[in-house]
């Protein structure tokens, strides 16, 4: 499969690193942003409403599920009837997968990214990324789209740190001069350095996922979200249960393939991101805590 990195609507400035030296100017105004401004809604085609059906650009005519709503199935809709979604969800299609906002986010930016081709979407993380096999032609070809996944992934992340960049840069003391430039009457040719916003962007997988449809997350990791509401939610992101997409393809004995050890990593002692603080069970005083530490965090 070909990565395509951009819809045609989409301008190549969507792509820029956050510390890019291009024109001062054309950085005020977050691409992240432009690329989820609202888009009008599409009615469905009367083939779509009639059989249920739909045609990915890269696959056949497929059969929807009946409980295409159900939970399980939630991100399905992004990928087979867009023009359904919250406008402005949706913040990329390329030939190979949709990007979009996390419905509950857990930071402050929190993106999915998700294949479009059911070949690849019916699949857990361990069935796409360490397959049980030792066929030779079966492992290259999952290998190639572990690596296309990554490609993907690693786009969207620029996305994501230009997000964060924006968000956190007018508090942030590192970002001042970078900040006051960009925002004066007159912003040099040359930016000045500022934080490294993309070293800050996490991308992975969870090791017992709560949806069907495979799915990678793409988030800052300052925990800052009014979504962020119990132990579960915190140690699905905070522990080795949130395992890194370059960590894949897994050793065949991992113990984060046995369930018994996924599940000790979400019921386990709550400990903070940034000092290693240990709660245990007490996520009132923890989140009180990560309030003080995304503050602190902001700021550097």
């Amino acid at each position: 499969m070909t990565s395509s990195h951009g819809s045609p609507n989409v301008p190549m400035t969507s792509q820029l690193n956050p510390n890019a030296t291009e024109s001062p100017r054309s950085l005020k105004r977050s691409a992240f942003a432009e690329l989820m401004a609202p888009k009008p809604k599409q009615s469905k085609t009367a083939s779509q409403i009639e059989n249920n059906k739909s045609t990915p650009s890269n696959g056949p005519l497929m059969s929807l599920p009946p409980n295409l709503h159900a939970y399980q199935n939630g991100l399905l809709p992004y990928v087979h009837q867009p023009e359904s979604c919250t406008p402005g969800t949706i913040v990329r299609t390329t030939e190979n997968t949709v990007l979009i906002r996390d419905a509950f986010p857990k930071g402050l930016v929190h993106l999915l990214l998700i294949p479009r081709d059911p070949e690849w979407y019916v699949l857990t993380p361990f069935e796409a990324f360490s397959p049980a096999s030792t066929e030779r032609q079966k492992l290259d070809k999952h290998m190639a789209f572990l690596q296309l996944i990554r490609e993907e992934a690693g786009s969207a992340a620029n996305l994501a740190a230009s997000e964060l960049s924006r968000l956190v840069s007018p508090y942030s003391t590192s970002c001042k001069a970078r900040h006051d430039a960009l925002e004066g009457d007159d912003p040099p040719a040359t930016l000045p350095e500022g934080r490294d916003f993309r070293s800050e962007i996490k991308i992975g997988v969870h090791a017992q996922p709560s949806m069907a449809t495979l799915h990678i997350h793409i988030m800052s990791g300052e925990n800052h979200s009014d979504k962020l509401k119990n132990k579960k939610h915190y140690n699905s992101f905070n522990t080795n249960f949130f395992i890194p997409l370059d960590d894949f393809p897994l050793m065949e004995d991992d113990n984060l393939m046995d369930k018994v050890e996924q599940d000790s990593l979400v019921k386990g002692d709550m400990k903070c991101w940034r000092c290693g603080k240990n709660f245990g069970n007490k996520f009132k005083q923890l989140k009180e805590h990560l309030e003080d530490e995304y503050n602190a965090w902001r700021s550097i």
